[in-house]
């Protein structure tokens, strides 16, 4: 299963997972949620921040 992701599409998952990673960053969660979250977001781009924007640091 081989899923690519270009052009237009991927420069906006790009933008939402950077802006995931900044406000992550700058919540005030735990250090050990935070590098979770960063680590997922970079790992998984699409589902992690699905997953982020449902039950990350708020």
């Amino acid at each position: 299963m081989n899923i690519e992701v270009g052009g237009l599409l991927g420069l906006i998952l790009l933008i939402c997972v950077i802006y995931a990673i900044v406000k992550t960053a700058q919540s005030g969660a735990s250090t050990g949620n935070k590098v979770i979250w960063i680590v997922v977001l970079l790992l998984l781009p699409f589902l992690g921040f699905i997953l982020w924007f449902l039950f990350g640091p708020k």
